[in-house]
């Protein structure tokens, strides 16, 4: 692969050895200087350090507040620990992930789990690669063979309107997964353990990297109306392409406010019997 992706993939395999040393430090969720904030912010340090060495003309957005050079042709998007809610519980799925974009059409891509030592980049033009081989996107044709995935926000998720959409794809397919962590997902789905993800409201650094690995290993990302996926946009359609249009229906049919099956209803009575 070329030069951007071998210098991210050498950068998140560093912020990666950042995070694992802040594993299993006592810690409080809440408040200004607590772990996952330190955590969080180190990787971040050593990110931005790293790139702007190798890559001064570059603009970098992270996600902790890192904004170097907004209109820059070539921009780094960076999220230093992606999945925190589960670093901060010990609960093994979160990661560090770049992409650089030009002129907002995402380049090169690296998404990297160090507890699973999976690192996961893709190239525009020259593939996805696990490890270092070639990965692809399932092969499932339809949405009852597929097992997809989504995500809801860390506040306030009872009030988000993706459970309309979780439960019916959840009666359509092999089941849904909510992880914690966009980037995880859409690796997966990109080497084929899972078929889709979709999401609402994720930022740019979240879904970047994500996105360029689904299509590089043969799949297709969009919005949830098939519209062109903007990484600043409201939400997110990730799949094998094989399931593309069948879950885009489904879709569809949910914004219209049309639904294959009933939302659950039943009296609390029937919650227990039997």
């Amino acid at each position: 692969m070329g030069a951007y992706v071998d210098a991210a993939i050498e950068i998140a395999r560093q912020a990666g050895q950042v995070l694992l040393a802040h594993c299993g430090v006592a810690f409080e969720l809440k408040g200004e200087h607590d772990l996952v904030t330190a955590a969080d912010r180190a990787s971040e340090k050593l990110i931005i350090k790293e790139l702007k060495a190798r890559f001064p003309r570059h603009g970098i957005v992270a996600e902790e507040g890192g904004r170097e050079e907004m209109n820059a042709e070539l921009r780094w998007y960076v999220d230093p620990l992606d999945g925190t809610t589960n670093f901060a519980h010990g609960f093994p799925m979160w990661n560090v992930t770049l992409a650089l974009a030009k002129n907002d059409e995402v380049i090169a891509g690296v998404v990297f789990d160090p507890l699973n030592r999976e690192l996961f980049a893709a190239e525009r033009g020259a593939g996805a690669r696990l490890n270092g081989a070639p990965m692809h996107v399932s092969k499932a044709p339809v949405l009852n063979d597929s097992l997809v995935a989504t995500g809801f926000p860390s506040r306030k998720r009872h009030l988000n309107v993706n459970i309309h959409f979780y439960y019916q794809l959840a009666m359509l397919t092999h089941g849904v997964r909510r992880g914690g962590s966009a980037a995880i997902d859409l690796a997966y789905t990109a080497c084929g353990r899972l078929e889709a993800f979709w999401e609402f409201g994720l930022n740019p650094w979240d879904m970047a990297a994500g996105s360029l690995l689904v299509e590089e290993a043969g799949g297709k990302a969009s919005g949830m109306r098939g519209e062109t996926l903007d990484l600043h946009g409201l939400h997110l359609l990730a799949d094998n392409g094989l399931i593309h249009q069948e879950m885009l229906g489904v879709f569809d049919e949910v914004f219209a406010g049309r639904y294959r099956h009933d939302m659950p209803g039943l009296p609390a009575e029937e919650w227990t019997r039997g």
